[in-house]
């Protein structure tokens, strides 16, 4: 069967990274995903055990000393596959960059290595119930106690909780005035007093399910703290920018699951004299979703390989209109393939419903497109900002 394969990979990537490619759709498929859930787990561990959770951390503690453009392959082949692991996006990719990048000698010796081999996973709770995408009014605040701190606050959409050992909580040092962001970030251990969470119910069909965390006086130690007090913008977003590349991986990945569905369907689904791929109406439309993915594909390598090379400013830019740009296609990929399909498409022998939800919380999530274009309007475009 012909497939649309992974954007730009002959002549954009080295043989190391296609071989990467070719590994990661290999251990997918030796996962039957049709228990409930298990194959997350199994799947999880055998990529830990093999080095592929940790390829975007350092060589010394474990990793496979690569970058986000390394992860990313992983996520997309992953979600090609039908099974990705979404904690990617936020273990090693938010919480090991932040940590390989600022973290203490000690806090790397202690969290990386079970970061990169998969035997320890991280959270990171960022949003809170009255601030959603308006960082600025984050309310968790660390205050001093002696040479430790008092963490104090909420936080919503957290993924992943249940089964991470600790959460990277963004709070904001007590005793600013000025109202401008300036966040620190704390490692929690989930044993900690004071820590508790409970599941966010949502009606969505995922295997990361979403949690409140209640921080209620929660007492760290001074080791607790990842870079410096009061860091500002740039030390957060050394962790947001490769989010929004890996969420682009998954919705690339997704996008090429749902049109790969489709095509072959299209190519063997005979209802007249001709097989359904023969009509335009049919073809015209899967032909375009190719095309989108190709430049989502595109944009999102031309991201990784910016944050990689730490140009954080132009990265900034390529993750938010990478993130962007797959999420809309994915949506359109998913939609246009169910179509193909009728009534076939809400089967769930073909699996193309259960992307309905999913390729949609790819629009919201880890930031909305409104937000992406309100940072493109005022960030590139230089024009006066609205919010």
């Amino acid at each position: 069967m012909t497939q649309t394969g992974p954007v730009g990979s002959v002549f954009l990537e080295t043989a190391e990274q296609r071989a990467l490619r070719a590994a990661i759709a290999g251990l997918a498929g030796r996962h039957d995903r049709s228990a409930d859930g298990l194959w997350a787990e199994e799947l999880w561990a055998e990529a830990g055990q093999l080095g592929y959770l940790g390829v975007n951390l350092p060589e010394e503690f474990g990793g496979g000393g690569g970058g986000i453009t390394e992860l990313s392959i992983v996520l997309e082949e992953l979600s090609a596959a039908g099974c990705p692991l979404l904690m990617l996006a936020v273990s090693p990719a938010i919480c090991g960059t932040i940590i390989s990048r600022f973290g203490t000698a000690e806090q790397k010796r202690r969290w990386l290595p079970g970061l990169a081999d998969g035997t320890v996973r991280m959270a990171f709770g960022i949003t809170e119930p009255d601030a959603g995408s308006n960082s600025h009014r984050i309310t968790t605040t660390a205050r001093r106690d002696g040479t430790g701190w008092v963490l104090t606050g909420r936080k919503v959409f957290v993924s992943g909780v249940d089964t991470a050992d600790a959460t990277l909580v963004v709070g904001r040092a007590s005793g600013g005035t000025d109202g401008r962001l300036k966040p620190c970030l704390f490692i929690v251990e989930h044993d900690t007093p004071g820590f508790e969470y409970r599941e966010v119910e949502i009606e969505l069909s995922a295997l990361e399910r979403q949690f409140q965390l209640f921080l209620d006086d929660v007492r760290l130690p001074a080791e607790a703290l990842v870079g410096n007090e009061v860091a500002g913008l740039p030390q957060l977003f050394a962790g947001l920018n490769p989010e929004r590349v890996m969420m682009a991986a998954f919705a690339v990945g997704m996008g090429r699951r749902a049109l790969n569905t489709a095509v072959e369907y299209s190519r063997t689904r005979q209802v007249w004299s001709v097989p359904i791929g023969a009509h335009q109406a049919i073809a015209h439309p899967l032909a375009q979703i190719h095309i989108e993915l190709e430049l989502a594909g595109l944009m999102m390598r031309k991201a990784a390989h910016l944050y990689d090379q730490q140009h954080d400013q132009a990265a900034a830019e390529a993750a938010n209109i990478a993130k962007y740009a797959a999420a809309e296609a994915a949506v359109r990929a998913v939609d246009q393939a169910v179509q193909t399909l009728g009534g076939n498409g809400l089967t769930t022998e073909y699996g193309l419903a259960a992307l309905l939800p999913l390729s949609r919380v790819t629009r919201i999530a880890p930031v909305s497109r409104e937000m992406i274009l309100n940072f493109v309007a005022h960030h590139t475009l230089g024009l006066p900002k609205s919010y």
